[in-house]
């Protein structure tokens, strides 16, 4: 079977310094465009009391000398860019008071160079040649038929020519040089089911992942995760400018951004992958319900938002699906304290984090694995005294993110 799923794929440019000039002045028009409708916005909100939505704000910034410095449609975007922040503000505005508005962008008396999104009728895509052809906005033409023309290259195992559409082309500035990133509609073929088999995953903070497979325990700890937000988060703290954040700043920012998306591919490609070498086809995940809605205090809440429980979610389940395993999104209620094995669900069972001991079967369990088998119960109910080894549910299996090698691998192997 078929399906049709969307894909980002990156190219390099390989004309930079024909095509840089041209992308730094888009970019910075992308930046002015984005502060003047944040000063109306804000101008608006004083006033109402309320923040425009998208459509006002649209409205009133198409009659601004800075919308045609770009493409109309890349006009647009950058306000429902601005718009969604807004949204996510106020979303977090509910669990987090000292969450700020989305701000400005600028460094003193200068903007950084915003990425700029073109639209169907902003760029014209030559996959035969690999070059997109990229428009600019009226403003910034010398000429009617003024454009960018950037040649670029991919991975080498992508070939744009093969994909059905291309639907929206990113500018994007990563620190050092412009990108292209190229949103593409894909279709793959899946696989038939991987097998009877059913596991079930407990997601964390500390520990990313706990697997309960059929015959094994796996956790899939965060450290490395741990390490990488703690040194880039410092270093954004560190450079911060008075006037927004500075280059070394949005650079440290982006860096981690893109350490946490590859950790998450990885991790979620290394568990499929699991799965259907382990003939199971159907993955059943804790799935939090309305936990972003609980108060951690001050600290807890801050784990608790960058906690990314829904984006492992979606990436384990479009994956799943093109690999034949059936993902399947579960409520954990009751999970971390209910015995596996027993069913007892005394609170005190849990003694503290990462040790679970039952006190009417005396079950001794790393809590996670107590928890990851509870969610795989879910799905195959297994009779109250099966005997699912207290060795294994105690001592799991651990598999460590190895930053040499770019996989996970056992704890033996990243020591050695």
């Amino acid at each position: 079977m078929a399906i049709e799923v969307t894909r980002t794929y990156v190219g390099s440019i390989q004309n930079q310094q024909q095509v840089r000039d041209d992308l730094d002045s888009l970019g910075d028009s992308a930046s002015k465009i984005w502060n003047s409708a944040r000063w109306t916005a804000d101008r608006i909100w004083n006033a109402t009391g309320e923040i425009p939505d998208e459509g006002t704000l649209k409205a009133y910034m198409k009659n601004q000398p800075c919308w045609k410095d770009l493409n109309a449609q890349s006009s647009q975007k950058v306000i429902e860019e601005l718009s969604d922040a807004f949204q996510s503000w106020f979303d977090l505005r509910q669990t987090d008071d000292e969450a700020n508005p989305p701000g400005y962008r600028k460094h003193g008396d200068t903007r950084p160079k915003s990425t700029v999104t073109f639209k169907a009728d902003g760029f014209k895509h030559d996959p035969e040649n690999n070059r997109v052809r990229l428009s600019k906005g009226s403003n910034l033409k010398e000429h009617w038929s003024d454009f960018i023309l950037c040649e670029y290259q991919t991975r080498p195992d992508v070939d744009l020519s093969e994909v059905n559409k291309v639907q929206n082309v990113r500018a994007v500035w990563n620190g050092d040089e412009w990108e292209l990133h190229f949103v593409c509609k894909v279709v793959l073929e899946t696989n038939d089911a991987a097998g009877d088999g059913v596991a079930g995953i407990d997601l964390g903070i500390t520990n990313i992942a706990t697997v309960a497979f059929p015959d094994e325990y796996v956790l899939y700890p965060g450290n490395l995760l741990k390490q990488d937000k703690h040194y880039f988060t410092r270093a954004a703290y560190e450079t911060e400018g008075e006037n927004g954040p500075s280059e070394k700043s949005m650079w440290a920012r982006r860096k981690l951004a893109e350490r946490e998306t590859h950790f998450y591919h990885v991790l979620t490609d290394t568990i499929i992958t699991e799965c259907v070498e382990r003939d199971v086809g159907t993955l059943a995940v804790s799935w939090p319900e309305d936990v972003r809605k609980s108060d951690w205090g001050k600290t807890g809440n801050k784990k608790l938002h960058s906690w990314a429980f829904d984006r492992l979610y979606q990436y384990l389940e479009y994956k799943g699906e093109i690999r034949g395993v059936e993902v399947l999104k579960e409520n954990e209620w009751n999970t971390s304290k209910t015995c596996s094995r027993c069913g007892d669900d005394t609170t005190s069972n849990r003694v503290e984090r990462g040790l679970y001991v039952c006190s009417s079967c005396e079950l001794v369990a790393n809590a996670d694995c107590n928890g990851a088998e509870n969610m795989r119960q879910k799905i195959t109910p297994s009779p109250h005294g099966e005997d699912r080894s207290n060795g294994c549910v105690a001592q799991p299996s651990v598999h460590l993110f190895d930053r040499e090698s770019g996989m996970f691998q056992s704890r033996e192997q990243v020591v050695s």
